[in-house]
């Protein structure tokens, strides 16, 4: 069954991406050589707090797995679901942060990708690429479009400019809880799956590798990496369906 927002749920929707937009950029700022993943978790959390908001991700329970950080932090090769590390970041690295929080009862969910330094011109392109899937995916969420239309718009875009798509991790809906229905894979056929409706509300966020889409996960339970050790990119953004085309609930205006 996928929920959709009423009116009054849609401003607490719109409440909780607004915060956590606040959230991700004051991190974004603090992202530097020689800062830590564990330090970005820190910040990350106290500026949840400091509005009134909850960690989505800390204490995030899967089976017997518990998420133990407010962030996820994946670097290089990493995809998602990186736990932070005291590590310091290196002029080069390529590092994903994924934020999510709950306030007064809604979620929001927002990630993007950046590189310290100087950029190859063919991680730039995977940024870029991976970026511009997102928006382009995130106008196909409108009244009488379909969860596959997404995924088969974010596909043809990124496979045609010779990147992975992740298959095993997608998006998701999103409101009073942090997943819900439906399932907002990042490939397949257009005109298939779950009808849109105004008042949906869905967490897009494209996973793109430089190398094989296949991906393993580490011995924490948590960190997905690529199969064949390629860098990967990640951005997200928590969309709204309306009746006047979608809304991006997490983006700063």
């Amino acid at each position: 069954m996928i929920a959709v927002k009423q009116p009054w749920e849609v401003q607490r929707m719109r409440t909780s991406a607004r915060l956590l937009a606040e959230v991700a950029e004051i991190v974004r700022s603090a992202v530097r050589v020689g800062v830590t993943p564990v330090e970005l978790d820190a910040l990350t959390e106290r500026s949840i707090r400091e509005r009134g908001a909850r960690p989505a991700f800390k204490g995030y329970q899967v089976g017997r797995d518990v998420f133990p950080a407010s962030l996820c932090s994946s670097r290089n090769e990493q995809v998602v679901h990186g736990i932070p590390d005291d590590r310091p970041l290196l002029e080069g690295d390529l590092i994903s942060l994924d934020f999510g929080l709950e306030y007064e009862g809604y979620f929001a969910d927002l990630a993007f990708t950046q590189v310290l330094g100087p950029v190859p011109p063919r991680v730039q392109e995977l940024l870029d690429v991976t970026r511009e899937a997102l928006y382009t995916a995130a106008s196909c969420a409108v009244p009488g479009a379909r969860v596959g239309d997404i995924g088969h718009r974010v596909q043809t875009m990124v496979e045609a400019s010779g990147f992975g798509v992740v298959r095993q991790y997608v998006g998701h809906g999103i409101g009073r809880n942090l997943h819900e229905e439906p399932s907002v894979p990042n490939y397949g056929k257009a005109g298939t799956g779950a009808l849109l409706k105004p008042g949906m509300c869905i967490a897009i966020e494209p996973m793109v590798t430089m190398g094989s889409w296949r991906c393993r996960t580490l011995g924490d339970r948590w960190t997905v990496v690529t199969a064949d050790g390629s860098l990967a990119a990640h951005f997200e953004h928590t969309v709204l369906v309306t009746s006047h085309g979608p809304e991006i609930l997490t983006a700063l205006s």
